[in-house]
């Protein structure tokens, strides 16, 4: 059976290249008895893989189970999948067969099962191996028939490094990797389906058809959709149920895409994982900081150089200088940023021809602390200090939120 018609038969929409490969593989390995893991992010249709691969196999005639491993309470899992004795624990008030055992003959679909626990983990590498399982509280040792097909949304290798996942279950899974793509690789696709689930809705509704205006394709189109087709279908039955006006334009298409995923529009700042966006900008803020310093430095040392190195009748015509690089440090009056500056008098015949001031270089010269802690502390000091202590303001001037700055001030101990 070709490509074309593997999607009318299980209602597959789309021309995108990764679409056709991923279903030219799942036609491939199907008469196989081989396992198969899918991959893909959540609602992008791998159950709907899976039933190709099962329909298309010489078991389509046994039974198909489709199992979601994370709904399962752990304490319960290795009950509903390989079954339970009389009396094995509490509330077993008589035997009961597994999804194996039901299974037998036919195929078994476990979705999210990096979800599984690592016991569970053990018993259906078993199965895998010899197709042996034992019931909950027997010793008889049971024999199944089934072929497993698996499904995650998640990096499972990822999940063997961290020991959360065996290894050896990881491989006997992935015989053959099948990776669906999510909406947004196959954004070709994007209108197709929604063109085919709002004529659908329209038919169930009975209500007249829908029209995009071309910018509300556009938005559509370069939307991320991270919750893929199904967000896609919903959003479709939202506007065919709502939408007054039949002839739907782009801004009425951003009233039906939430707002927390608004980052997600190309016309919008990213309002993901704020908080870390606002901890960058202010090191950035610092950063720029010490290159403005550092540039008035340069012309400081220009200026000193083009007035044959006299510093004091540099600073002197240019208060500015001192004003910039020294900003920070607060000293009494008559001592402005570490230097001494005294008015010429009549008595003071010795003051020097090069300048209308006396500096006294006697200061002590300090480092300035190019920590970035330390400029962090000091630009939430100077804001809470500008503010009176009001943080929402102060927040505001650093241009963070106002969680980030309670926790800033707690972390920093200010």
């Amino acid at each position: 059976m070709d490509t074309q018609n593997i999607k009318q038969r299980f209602g597959i929409i789309g021309n995108s290249p990764l679409l056709n490969r991923a279903i030219d593989i799942a036609s491939q390995v199907a008469p196989t008895d081989m396992s198969v893991l899918i991959t893909g992010e959540s609602g992008s249709g791998k159950e709907v893989f899976s039933q190709i691969i099962h329909q298309m196999s010489v078991r389509k005639h046994g039974p198909f189970i489709a199992v979601n491993c994370g709904a399962i309470p752990e304490g319960t899992i290795d009950s509903e999948l390989f079954g339970h004795e009389k009396g094995s624990f509490t509330g077993a008030h008589e035997a009961r067969k597994g999804y194996f055992e039901v299974a037998n003959g036919g195929t078994i679909f476990l979705d999210e099962v990096a979800e599984l626990p690592l016991g569970t983990q053990a018993r259906l590498l078993r199965i895998l191996e010899s197709g042996e399982y034992l019931r909950v509280g027997s010793s008889k040792v049971q024999k199944t028939d089934v072929r497993i097909i698996a499904a995650t949304n998640v990096d499972v290798y990822n999940r063997v490094k961290n020991g959360k996942f065996r290894e050896d279950l990881y491989y006997r899974l992935n015989t053959v990797p099948l990776r669906i793509p999510a909406l947004h690789e196959r954004k070709e696709d994007i209108y197709l389906l929604f063109r085919k689930f709002s004529a659908d809705f329209s038919d169930k509704y009975r209500s007249p058809g829908l029209q995009l205006e071309p910018d509300a394709v556009q938005i559509l189109t370069n939307y991320s959709w991270p919750g893929n087709v199904r967000q896609l279908k919903n959003i479709a039955e939202q506007i065919c149920v709502l939408e007054k006006e039949r002839n739907v334009s782009g801004q009425a298409i951003l009233n039906y895409i939430p707002n927390e995923a608004g980052s997600n529009l190309p016309m919008t700042i990213n309002s993901q994982s704020k908080e870390d966006f606002t901890e960058r900008d202010i090191l950035y803020k610092v950063l720029f900081d010490m290159k403005k310093d550092m540039v008035e430095l340069k012309k400081l040392v220009a200026e000193i150089i083009q007035h044959g190195g006299n510093t004091a009748t540099v600073l002197a015509d240019n208060p500015q200088y001192i004003n910039q690089l020294y900003r920070d440090v607060e000293l009494p009056a008559g001592q402005e940023h570490g230097f001494t500056i005294q008015q010429p008098t009549a008595n003071n015949n010795n003051s020097s021809n090069n300048s209308d001031y006396n500096f006294a270089h006697d200061a002590e010269e300090v480092e300035e602390s190019l920590s970035l802690v330390d400029k962090e502390s000091d630009l939430i000091k100077k804001a809470l200090k500008k503010h009176k202590g009001k943080r929402k303001f102060a927040a505001q001037e650093l241009g963070i939120s106002e969680r980030t700055l309670y926790r800033k001030i707690k972390e920093l101990s200010l």
